[in-house]
Formats: C-alpha cells, structure tokens, sequence
C-alpha cells in the first residue's frame, strides 16, 4: 500500500510539474494564407522557433488564400477573436493599416520589448512598402518577392538573342527572333502587379496622388496617363502580331507554358525561382525588367509584392512580447536565409543577404539574386510602393478591362477611363470608412 501511495505521489507531482510548465508557456497563434510545399516550411519555421527557447509556442493556422485569410482576421477582429499575427498581402494592406487601432506597429512592438529595430537592416526594396506617412514600419514584411524576366535558355540561344534591356530592343529585335525560332516570345502572370504598379516604380512615376497613397488626406489613382496607355497599345499590337500571348487572369496559366518550353520570356515573381527549379522542363535564367528608354534613360528600382505578417492589438504584455521574440527569430539571418533557399523569397534583411553571398548561393544559383540586385537600384520619388485602400477591388477593375483590351472588346483609352473612374470611385468609399 505504502508503495503504491509513493507511486501515485510521484504521478501527482509529475502532473503538477508538467502543468506549471504548460503554465508559463505563452502561446500565440499565427494566421497565414501559405499553402502546399509552402506551408510546409512555415510550419517548419514555427517548429524551429518552439524548439528554440521554452517560454514561448507559436502555432501556424492556414486560412485559405490572400483574400480568404484577410477576410477571416477582419471578421475575428470584430468578435474580438483575433490571432496574434496576422498575413496580410500587398494589396490589402493599406485596410489593416488604415483600420486604426487594428495592429500594433511592428517597429513599436520590438521597441517596447527591447529588441533593436532599424528600419536601414532591410534591403531597400522592402523598408518602406508597409511603413506608415512617417516611415514607421507597420508591418514585418514576410514573403517579399518582386516582379523579374526569367528567360528560357534554349530559346534565347536558338534565336541567337539576348535578353532584352528595353522594351525597344524586345519589340525590334527579341521578339521577331523567338517567334522566327518557333517561340512565342513573351507571356506574364499578373497584369496589375507587373505591368501596372511595378511599371510606374521601374520608371519612377506616381502612381497616386498624396505621394502614391501614403500621405495624410484623400488619394486618387493617376493610371490614366500617356506612358502606361503606350504600354498597353504595345501589348495589344505584340499579341496581334504573335509577339505576346495571354492565357487569362490565372497566374499558373501563364507560367506553365513557359515551364513546358513554348515560351522564350516570361515574367513572374522572384518567389516563383524556387517552384521554376522542380518544374521546369529547360534551363532557365532571369534578369531585370525591362523599361522604356522613351521614357526615361535611368530606370529605377522595383518594389515588393507578397505579404508582411502584423501583430493584431488588444493582446496581453505577455503575448506581445512573444509575437516579439517570434519576428526577431523570424528576421535572424539564418531563419531569413533559410526561407530564401527554399522558397524563393528575397531575405528581407542585409545581413541575410551577406550570409546568402558569403556562402557562395549565388555562385551556384545566380537567377536567385535578380530580385534583390533589382529591389536595391537605385530609388526615386515613386519607388516605395502604393497605399491605396479597396485595392483588391481595384486590382478586379483592371484584370476585367486589361481582360477586355487584349481580347478587342474595348480600346485602350475607353479601358483606362474606366479604371481611372472605378477606381476612384472605390477611393472615395475607403476614405470615407477612414473618418
């Protein structure tokens, strides 16, 4: 009996050590919208930060897409059951920044948690795009990625071409050569990102009134304008000739052709080198976009697209200062370099990409260095982005009236009308949400 009674002790006392441990772990949790191969790795980064200390454990929920994922947290923020860190891609972001009192800035979270924050640590592409009108950074940027000219090969070569610094020298010299080589010569996967938003910053042109969006007081969109609509009239005249193809709105639809040989260049994301690795059926290569020299003999940087994760307010001391720890772990060079590696994703920091170089990555796999060498060019007034609310919304306008230009329903000017009046249309119904 006597022994039985030490046993059952023993268990009781095990019990109560194991529950004063659970106890003091803090746990949060981490919404994010990464799917497949990489929701694999977020999983694996949210293990590796668990397995690192002991006072904190954080836990990686997927919500579905972008849009789903925003949705969900909007609606678990107004139930008050909102997770501490958020993902939240680039075209929602000015909604959660303009909803006040949503996040707690990431810049004040690692400040007021004794964690050394400076904002010139991130490659200069990345500083500014979910910073506030003061330059504070709101959100920790997270998958960052940016628009670049992957080539085929094989192609470039048979056609005895390179490829094309401007668009000039793709429209009278690439473009005639691939398609005499049996090429289609060019294809994209997203029109509003690539060749709308990004087209402004590599050329270094507003975008947006109230300096693109990010000072103080109302905005309106400016992509009604004489360089943009030259741009579309080309891809219109480049698509009758057998110089552009368009397979739809669906990013996979565009790239699969160019993984599959037919197509010579094709322009996606710097995320997408990772994936291009396993599915690409012939050597390929990147470089920087193109720009017109009719516009402008210094082309500028790009900026990033993807996502930032936010901390989400009314969370305790405690929780705070784990989501904290979490994006000081999350930005270390190591975990950044990691993520880089596996992903595609540029490493948001300087020192990550010092370590990349240090190891030779490069030297093995220069295409993986495109998009940081472009996001560091040289920057302009209109080079950190836009901050524009509705802008999901906005992005649907220009994918239906691009939709329509490419197709012969409608004209350029008649396209770009419309999106300059929807858009601000949708503006005007965000600022007043702001009052």
């Amino acid at each position: 009996m006597l022994k039985q009674n030490l046993v059952a002790a023993a268990a009781f006392a095990l019990s109560l050590s194991a529950s004063t441990v659970a106890l003091a772990e803090t746990q949060i949790t981490w919404w994010h919208a990464m799917g497949g191969a990489l929701g694999e790795t977020v999983n694996q980064i949210a293990t590796d930060f668990n397995a690192s200390q002991s006072e904190y454990k954080i836990t990686p929920v997927f919500k579905g897409t972008y849009e789903e994922t925003l949705t969900a947290g909007i609606a678990a923020f107004r139930a008050g059951e909102q997770p501490n860190i958020m993902q939240v891609f680039d075209a929602g972001a000015a909604t959660v920044i303009g909803a006040k009192g949503a996040t707690v800035p990431v810049e004040d979270l690692l400040a007021q948690n004794g964690i050394d924050f400076n904002i010139e640590d991130y490659i200069p592409g990345v500083r500014y795009f979910y910073a506030d009108v003061d330059g504070k950074m709101i959100g920790m940027p997270f998958n960052s990625s940016t628009p670049i000219m992957y080539y085929n090969v094989e192609a470039l070569e048979k056609a005895g071409v390179t490829p094309p610094k401007t668009w000039e020298e793709f429209e009278s010299v690439t473009a005639p050569a691939l398609k005499e080589a049996g090429y289609i010569p060019m294809a994209q996967s997203h029109l509003p990102w690539i060749f709308t938003e990004n087209f402004f910053s590599r050329h270094n042109l507003p975008f947006a009134t109230n300096d693109n969006g990010y000072g103080d007081g109302e905005t309106e969109i400016l992509v009604n304008t004489p360089e943009i609509k030259a741009m579309f009239t080309a891809m219109k005249a480049w698509k009758d000739e057998g110089f552009f193809e368009w397979y739809g709105t669906g990013w996979n639809d565009n790239q699969k052709p160019f993984e599959e040989g037919k197509i010579g260049i094709w322009f996606g994301s710097s995320g997408s080198f990772g994936g291009l690795q396993q599915t690409a059926t012939m050597p390929f290569s990147a470089t920087f976009l193109p720009y017109w020299e009719a516009v402008t003999t210094e082309p500028t940087q790009t900026f990033i697209g993807g996502a930032a994760l936010f901390a989400m307010s009314g969370k305790s001391e405690e929780e705070n200062k784990a989501t904290a720890e979490f994006f000081r772990f999350l930005s270390s060079p190591e975990v950044q370099l990691m993520w880089h590696k596996q992903t595609g994703y540029v490493p948001i920091t300087t020192a990550a990409y010092d370590l990349a170089k240090e190891q030779g990555y490069y030297e093995e796999k220069p295409a993986a260095e495109v998009g940081i060498q472009q996001l560091s060019l040289p920057g302009g007034e209109n080079t950190k982005g836009y901050r524009m609310g509705f802008y999901v919304q906005i992005r649907d306008v220009m994918n239906r009236e691009y939709g329509r230009i490419l197709t012969g329903e409608t004209t350029v000017d008649e396209a770009f009308a419309t999106i300059e009046k929807e858009a601000n249309e949708l503006l005007a119904r965000f600022n007043k949400t702001q009052g």
